[in-house]
Formats: C-alpha cells, sequence, structure tokens
C-alpha cells in the first residue's frame, strides 16, 4: 500500500474475461444461419461490475444476450438498462472463417484502431454523453463448428499517458474518509447503485461539502462542484479485488480527465461493494500525479495503446475452449447434423429452406432395402418425422443389404423391421422423431376370408388416417400390388407421393401427379394439416394446364394381381444387384426435397435436362418425373408419362367409386381384382384388342393399306 509522500508509477490490474457458454452458441447459430462467410465486424456487448469479493475480481463477460439476435433489424445487441450487475460496455468482434485467418490478424493494428475510437471519443466530448465508451474492448475468434471449439481473444485498449502517472497515495476509502463523511459516502453511493438510471453507470464524480455531506454526480457537473468549494473524487466501478492497485477502468479515466480539465492531481476513488452494498473497508481512495505535457494536450497525435489480455498462463496468447465434451450428445447430433445443410445455404443454395424440412412428415411404406436407405437420405437432407410401416421382421439376410439392421435384430425369430429401424435411426440421430407401424397393406388379387375382414378394413382404415397425416408417402415395399391402396389413398388426398421400385439391374424412381379432383375446390378445402395445405395450394391458384402426371399404374392395362403365387424362390425374393438400392433411395429422396422446393410442388410439370432455361432454373436443378436407370449399362433416363383416364390407382373414375363407396368399394377391389378393369374400362379395351384383326398384304408400295395404329 503506497504512503502518502512517497510517489512511484501507478500501476492497474489488468481487466479480466469470462465467456459464458451461451455467447458461443448464439455465435454459432449466427454464422451458421445469417452471416455464412460474412466476416465483417459485428457490434457486441461486454458486462462487468464492482468487486464483491475480498479475494476475487470481476470479470468483464460475454453472454448469449451480447450479440446481436437473427432477426435484429439493425444488427446490434438489445441492451435492457438498470441491471446493477451488469454494466454494459460497446465492443467489437472479429470472426474469421479460418483459423489461419484467425491466426494471421494484424492485432496490433486493430487494437490502434479501437483506442483510437476511445481517444476520439474523449476529444468529441462523447464521454460526457455514455462514459462507457472508455471501456471500450476488442474480441478476436474463430468457431471451429465442426469440432466446437472456439479460438478467441480479448483486448481492453487503453490509452498510455507519457509521461506515467505516479502514485501519490492509496489506502482504503474507510482510512482516507472522516467517519461523518464514510457514512454520507456509504449512503450516497447505495442510493446512485439503487437507481435504474445510475446504477449501471460505471464513471461518477464523488462530491463532499464542507459540512461533510457526501453526493454522486455524473462527471459533466465537475466544474459546478468544484465552483461551489467542494472536495471532488472521480469514482469508478472498479472490478479489481486487489488491495494495492486500481483496477484497469482508471487507465483511460485518468486520460479523459487529463485531456478534458487539465488536472495535475487527481483523487480517485475505486468503488467496491459487499453483498450489494457500499463496502469503504475494500474500496481505495488514491491521489495520482498526471503531467500535463504539450504533447498530451496535442489533438493531432494519438497516444500509444497496449491491452491485450493475457492467457491462463501468464502469456500474451489467444485461448481456446471446448464444448463439445460439456454439451448435451443429443444437442451436438442436432448441431453437427444441421452442419452441412447450413454450410449449403452459404453459398451453393441460399434458398434451401430447412424448416420446411424439417417440419415434413414423411410416411415410409416398406421397411426393406428401400426404405432403410431412404430413411437414412431423409435425416441427412434434415427431415425429423418419419413413420415406418412393415409387419415383417428382420431375417437373417437382412442386415447385409438392409443398413439400419444388424445381426442382434435377427435372434430369436427376428425383430419386426418397423421396430428395429426406429431403434437404429435413434442410434444413430437422437433428436428424429421417428415412430413404427406394424400393420400388412391389404392388396388386390389376396382375397380376404370372411372371418378377417373386419381386420383388414381395419388396416384399411388407418392406412387411410397415416397418410392424411402425413406430408409425404414413399411406396418401398417389394410387391406391385401392395402398392396400389396407398396410390389410391395418396391420389385422394393429393398428397405428394414418390415411388422407387427394384428389377434385378434396373430401377425405377417416379413422382406421382396430382390427384385427380385437385383443382376443386372441395379438394383444396379438405386439406386440414398446415403444410399439405401449403403444398397442395402452391398451383391451385394457377388454374393447372395440360394433363396432369401419372402414377405408378398408369400404364398398366391389367389390374394388380398376386404376384407372389406359383414363384420360386429366386422369383418371391427381391433379388437385385447391391448398388441399386443405394441409387434408387437417393434419387427417390432428392425428388422429394425439389418438389418441396418447386414454386409448383406437387403440380410442377415434368422436366428435363433441356427443357428450363437460364433465366428459370430452380436451385436444385430440373424436376424429372420418372427416372429410369440399368446399372448393367451405368446409364439413366429420365422420362414422362401422363395420367391414365383408365389407370385403376388414380384416375378420376377410381376415386369417385372410392368416396362413393369407401370401405366396401375396396374389398371389393381387393377380393375381385377384375371388379377394377371393369370400371375402369380396361376389359373393354382388352375386348377390342382381342377383336382387332390386321389384315397383311404381300403387295406393297400403296400407302393406303398402311393402319396407324
Amino acid at each position: 500500500m503506497a504512503d502518502q509522500g512517497t510517489e512511484s508509477i501507478l500501476q492497474f490490474a489488468p481487466f479480466q474475461s469470462a465467456v459464458d457458454e451461451g455467447f458461443w452458441h448464439r455465435l454459432s447459430s449466427l454464422k451458421l444461419n445469417k452471416l455464412g462467410i460474412d466476416d465483417s465486424p459485428i457490434p457486441i456487448t461486454g458486462f462487468y461490475a464492482p468487486c464483491s469479493h475480498p479475494h476475487v475480481s470481476n470479470h468483464l463477460t460475454l453472454v448469449s444476450e451480447s450479440l446481436p439476435s437473427e432477426s435484429s433489424e439493425h444488427f446490434r445487441p438489445e441492451i435492457i438498462r438498470g441491471n446493477r450487475n451488469r454494466c454494459p460496455v460497446p465492443g467489437i468482434l472479429y470472426n474469421t472463417n479460418t483459423l489461419e485467418g484467425f491466426q494471421s490478424l494484424d492485432k496490433q493494428s486493430l487494437l490502434r484502431a479501437e483506442a483510437r475510437k476511445i481517444w476520439e471519443d474523449i476529444r468529441s466530448g462523447k464521454v460526457d454523453e455514455d462514459n462507457s465508451v472508455l471501456l471500450r474492448f476488442i474480441v478476436i475468434s474463430f468457431a471451429d463448428l465442426k469440432n466446437w471449439s472456439f479460438h478467441y481473444w480479448f483486448a481492453f485498449p487503453a490509452l498510455i499517458l507519457d509521461p506515467p502517472a505516479t502514485l501519490v497515495g492509496l489506502k482504503p476509502a474507510a482510512q482516507w474518509f472522516s467517519v461523518e463523511e464514510a457514512e454520507s459516502v456509504t449512503a450516497a453511493c447505495n442510493d446512485w447503485r439503487n437507481m435504474c438510471s445510475t446504477t449501471d453507470v460505471p464513471f461518477f464524480l464523488v462530491s463532499i461539502s464542507s459540512n461533510s455531506a457526501a453526493s454522486i454526480r455524473h462527471l459533466v457537473e465537475f466544474d459546478a462542484c468544484r465552483k461551489n468549494g467542494d472536495k471532488v473524487l472521480f469514482g469508478f466501478y472498479d472490478p479489481c479485488h486487489l488491495p494495492n492497485n486500481p483496477g484497469w477502468p482508471l487507465r483511460n479515466y485518468l486520460w479523459y480527465i487529463s485531456r478534458r480539465w487539465s488536472l495535475e492531481k487527481v483523487q480517485f476513488f475505486c468503488y467496491r461493494e459487499s453483498r450489494g452494498f457500499a463496502n469503504l473497508e475494500l474500496s481505495l481512495v488514491g491521489e495520482a500525479s498526471i503531467s500535463n505535457s504539450q504533447d498530451s494536450r496535442n489533438d493531432q497525435n494519438m497516444p500509444n495503446a497496449v491491452g491485450w489480455e493475457q492467457n491462463n498462463r501468464g502469456r500474451k496468447a489467444p485461448r481456446c475452449i471446448s464444448l463439445a465434451k460439456t454439451m448435451d450428445p443429443t444437442r451436438l447430433a442436432i448441431s453437427a447434423a444441421d452442419l452441412n445443410l447450413k454450410l449449403m445455404r452459404w453459398r451453393q443454395l441460399p434458398s434451401l429452406d430447412l424448416n420446411v424440412l424439417s417440419s415434413t412428415r414423411c410416411l415410409l411404406l416398406g421397411a426393406g432395402t428401400l426404405g432403410c436407405q431412404v430413411a437414412r437420405m431423409l435425416m441427412a437432407w434434415g427431415v425429423r418425422k418419419i413413420t415406418l410401416l412393415d409387419s415383417g421382421k428382420v431375417a437373417m439376410s437382412n442386415p447385409l443389404r438392409q443398413s439400419l439392421y444388424t445381426l442382434d435384430d435377427c435372434l430369436n425369430g427376428g425383430e419386426l423391421k418397423a421396430e428395429a429401424a426406429v431403434k437404429s435411426l435413434k442410434k444413430i440421430f437422437p433428436a428424429v422423431e421417428a415412430e413404427s407401424v406394424i400393420m400388412a397393406i391389404p392388396m388386390p388379387g389376396h382375397p380376404v376370408p370372411s372371418q378377417e375382414e373386419n381386420s383388414v378394413l381395419e388396416d384399411c382404415k388407418r392406412l387411410h388416417e397415416l397418410i392424411d397425416s402425413h406430408d409425404a408417402v414413399f411406396l418401398l415395399t417389394d410387391t406391385r400390388e401392395s402398392r396400389w391402396l396407398p396410390s389410391l389413398l395418396c391420389a385422394n388426398a393429393n398428397k405428394v407421393t414418390i415411388t422407387a421400385a427394384l428389377g434385378f439391374d434396373s430401377f425405377l424412381v417416379m413422382r406421382h401427379g396430382a390427384g385427380p379432383l385437385s383443382s376443386s375446390p372441395e379438394i383444396k378445402a379438405k386439406a386440414t394439416n398446415d403444410l399439405s395445405a401449403e403444398i397442395g395450394a402452391l398451383s391451385l391458384k394457377d388454374n393447372i394446364k395440360g394433363q396432369r402426371l401419372g402414377c405408378y399404374f398408369c400404364n398398366d392395362v391389367v389390374a394388380p394381381v398376386d404376384s407372389t403365387a406359383n414363384r420360386t424362390l429366386d422369383q418371391q425374393c427381391t433379388v437385385t444387384r447391391p448398388g441399386l438400392a443405394p441409387i434408387a433411395s437417393s434419387l427417390a429422396v432428392e425428388l422429394l426435397v425439389g418438389i418441396l422446393h418447386h414454386p409448383s410442388g406437387i403440380f410442377a410439370k415434368a422436366e428435363f435436362a433441356s427443357s428450363i432455361d437460364t433465366g428459370s432454373e430452380q436451385p436444385l436443378g430440373i424436376l424429372p418425373h420418372q427416372i429410369r436407370g440399368s446399372i448393367s449399362q451405368f446409364s439413366q433416363m429420365t422420362l414422362a408419362g401422363h395420367a391414365s383416364a383408365s389407370c385403376t390407382a388414380c384416375s378420376s373414375t377410381v376415386v369417385e367409386e372410392y368416396e362413393k363407396g369407401g370401405l366396401d368399394f375396396i374389398l371389393e377391389a381387393i377380393n375381385h381384382p377384375t371388379y377394377l378393369e371393369d370400371i375402369t374400362g380396361l376389359t373393354e379395351l382388352m375386348k377390342s384388342a382381342a377383336s382387332f384383326q390386321i389384315g397383311w398384304d404381300d403387295e406393297t408400295g400403296d400407302e393406303d393399306d398402311f393402319v396407324e395404329i
């Protein structure tokens, strides 16, 4: 502790920083969702308070509110004043895009630029209006969002007095004031701290009149206090706890006092607290001697500055913090899963709508080779709501081809596929909202005994409800007839429907067109869930022109029948080349993403590579109707097919019959496959084709003898 009359260079306790975990989370969110590769300086706000413990200094702290919110109109932090424990301090954040960029920043130039702001604030008189600008600070950082580690370094710019200030004396405030003055100062400080308008003002005056009455004043009142003959001390909230050193805020404060009033002797008051009240045993009062040389008053020469913070080892070097171990694994998984998608929006796909993807409810019919792959691809695209429907169990032959199953799922007769798949999805990504449904899909050509009719009708009703409650449906079953009822229900409900089917070395991936009644106001009114209504209504206002696209059954001239009867083992099983399923599944999911981002949604016309001019091209590329591929030829083609008026699944005749007859109609179609052919006119068509005779003439050359069919 310095004694009165012995002068030494005044030394200050450096400011210390602390960063709350919430700050890094908000910075990560801003970087991914708003800033992207924009590395412009970001205005931030730090907070500090007077020291409140005899052995621990207070820090300048960054919290989530220190950063602007993503919705902030002016992109500045929203500060709520009047919090006694949070004196706001303006700062600037330089967040780089790479670690190399962080390491190569010109730190001295950044420090000097911020110090210049403080210097200009003093010269312009801004400090008189808002004295917190004396505490401006800098943070440079690099956020490694892949590993959840953050490199950062604080600087608290301080203008250097040349020659430096000397300390004339320093002692506890309780020893400096008289008993009457101490009581009055304590009461005045408590009043100042209890008023919302002044509690977070870090610099102030302590004015003591001749009768020992103390009052706390704003800095601009110094001349008035001096004119009254009051004893005046320059007070500040001191974050430091040390008994022999004032805190860092005094450095720029002295420079301001010197420049503002040209004082050579300054008495300062380091205000500290205990349990929220002024504590004059902890607080310090000192006197500093300042040289008012011509150079210090020269407005043209900015003084030098210091201020880069030392790390925990006492070295001037950046710090690094990793949040990976402290974060909840589920939260980490969500952040990591979304990382690739959010990075897409930085450059390649700014229009990518992650909210639409995450809220789309997908129903997967079939949890086999295709179902497993589609589920994983959906999660990779950010889809978080997945329902898997299947009635089978995991067999020993499944795990090698069906990516969601392991050997453990095959033991003891095998787990139910849908349930095992959901468990696997949640292990891969705990935040996925996956559900399983155990049921078989009623199929044409598979007659239902009378004693099982009620059970089958319940399955039909349940499937209807499932399709109604989802936004997109994938048909991924391994028989043709199992796709009929879902195709009909999707056409009736006007749902986005994607089919993927495999041959031995070929595949088909297609999107079904809109339902036959989709342009009527009645259907529009029936869209009860929000996302389905949005998807379904995208083009209703445009008066659909031309034919709608067909479904999986539109090219058939016969109704679906039992495809498993009288078949050998290789014909009953889905025997395909292993590479087909991942290709077809990926394309199926890409089709869905394309539909969700297309302005016409489910009503989008079939597009080909040459069908879109560059002016109207969608960010995700073309949106085809059908994709057919052959792995033996390593080829792929896009095709289009219009809806057939005689389709057994999506024609207006079938949909209207379903609306009239309901479950009775379905039961009739299941038990009597020719029923569908009869009502759609396919029976008459086949009869006409069978009775049509073509006459061949040996003579050639006469065009009139040819018949165009």
